[in-house]
């Protein structure tokens, strides 16, 4: 039985194409691999949105190709994803020994790729060409992957994105917006919970965009919104959550979704970017910092205790001083719980990359430092005003760091490690919180019924 190795760069998006290519190659009749160094097959999905993931990546392939070509020169090598969509042939030119290049539509195509490049029918396979229908062509779960029951599922909605952010590349590796039925969602995501899932997560490159072009409004209601009221019914399913989303998709339709969706959890990741007007223009975000803060005001008064995760990127081009201090004076006056924080990475052919005043280098990270220091201390008071307080988890398994110990999500999307029973894997608990870090709850296990 031959086996595969799936490395997984970038987001979250990635993360749901590497268990799709996975599923559907364990249906083939392989067996997943503990590591690479075990593999018949070992593909590297990768990720665009900063330089670094890509070069991360690239150095990743030009050490396996040392190792394998080497030592076991009868292993596939393979670029999936964003960086394959991107650079195509270019890859196969600059590492010939690469034999699979896949692009973000092509995911489906996988396992007969494979196939032909083990038979020996194809020396190299590259593919990124678009093909209609792919939004709704891979549908795979490991739900019982490595023996275990799944708890949560990533659903994948939609596929590409026309925000056309200045900064961003994945319009042009992810395509344009196409999004699936409902029925056909909903349909997945009985199945899922069929199979033992309880949390389901709708995802997009933005969210809040689904079907905006194939489904009409309906009595206000917005498609996205459509889509939350068709899932909320499904028996068995307890908590509903949706990444990544815009801030322009939060009309009133969504935020009243809070209040009365029961099972949709009081979480939000709600990018902000940049905390200064003339930096988020420059950005072609398409909202004000006024605007962002309406949005926080009128989900805060719908659900008070929401969590609230967000996007930052420091050093855009042009970025002053004075800019810079708007994000973090953004930061306190919203209090995020958690944050991504990148520093800008120009990508090629995109519109910010080409503007004037790029910020050194050297700025950059001393402002990531700044704003890292910041969110930490936010986040941290955030997590320790927790402490004391009972709050209801979904327990999804051994904590990675602990595998002794148990990790669960509170509906507000915080961490909570706990000590715990097996039998309690994919049960809704109520623990009292008794100590916090920056990110990370951790339970009172006397108050667990063991």
């Amino acid at each position: 039985m031959p086996s595969v190795f799936i490395k997984t760069y970038g987001c979250q998006m990635n993360e749901r194409d590497s268990e799709a290519v996975a599923a559907q190659l364990v249906a083939k009749g392989y067996a997943l691999a503990p590591s690479e160094a075990t593999a018949d097959v070992i593909l590297l999905n990768t990720c665009s949105v900063r330089d670094y993931a890509e070069q991360k990546a690239l150095g990743k392939m030009v050490n396996l190709v040392a190792e394998t070509r080497r030592h076991r020169p009868g292993v596939v090598l393979g670029f999936l994803g964003c960086m394959a969509q991107s650079r195509g042939q270019g890859l196969i030119d600059r590492l010939p020994d690469v034999d699979l290049v896949l692009g973000t539509q092509k995911f489906h195509r996988a396992a007969e790729y494979l196939d032909d490049l083990r038979a020996g029918r194809r020396a190299q396979v590259v593919d990124i060409a678009e093909e209609e229908g792919s939004q709704s062509a891979i549908r795979e779960h490991l739900v019982n992957g490595h023996g275990r029951r799944a708890v949560t599922a990533f659903v994948s909605i939609m596929q590409g994105c026309n925000q056309r952010c200045t900064f961003c590349i994945v319009p042009d590796t992810r395509g344009a917006e196409r999004s699936r039925s409902i029925a056909d969602i909903v349909a997945e995501c009985r199945e899922l919970v069929a199979q033992g899932v309880k949390e389901i997560t709708l995802l997009g490159q933005i969210v809040t965009s689904y079907g905006r072009r194939e489904i009409p409004v309906n009595d206000g209601r917005s498609a996205f919104v459509q889509l939350l009221e068709a899932v909320h019914p499904i028996d068995g399913l307890e908590r509903i959550r949706f990444t990544s989303p815009h801030p322009k998709g939060y009309g009133d339709d969504l935020i009243a979704a809070y209040g009365r969706l029961p099972k949709l959890c009081e979480s939000a990741h709600l990018p902000a970017q940049s905390g200064s007007d003339r930096i988020l223009k420059l950005m072609h975000r398409g909202y004000t910092r006024a605007r962002y803060l309406e949005i926080i005001e009128k989900l805060r008064r719908v659900q008070p205790g929401i969590g609230l995760c967000t996007d930052l990127i420091v050093g855009f081009p042009g970025e002053t001083e004075a800019d810079f201090e708007e994000t973090l004076s953004l930061v306190s006056e919203v209090g995020f719980d958690q944050a991504y924080l990148f520093k800008y990475s120009p990508r090629k052919d995109t519109p910010a990359a080409a503007l004037p005043d790029q910020v050194p280098m050297e700025v950059r990270e001393e402002r990531h430092a700044r704003l890292f220091r910041l969110l930490n201390e936010v986040g941290g008071q955030k997590h320790r005003a927790c402490v004391g307080q009972p709050v209801q988890i979904l327990v999804e398994g051994p904590s990675k760091k602990n595998p002794a110990r148990l990790t669960g999500r509170t509906r507000s999307n915080k961490i909570v490690i706990f000590a715990g029973a097996a039998r309690h894997r994919g049960q809704l608990l109520d623990v009292r919180i008794t100590r916090a870090s920056a990110f990370t709850l951790y339970g009172d296990p006397t108050v667990v019924n063991l």
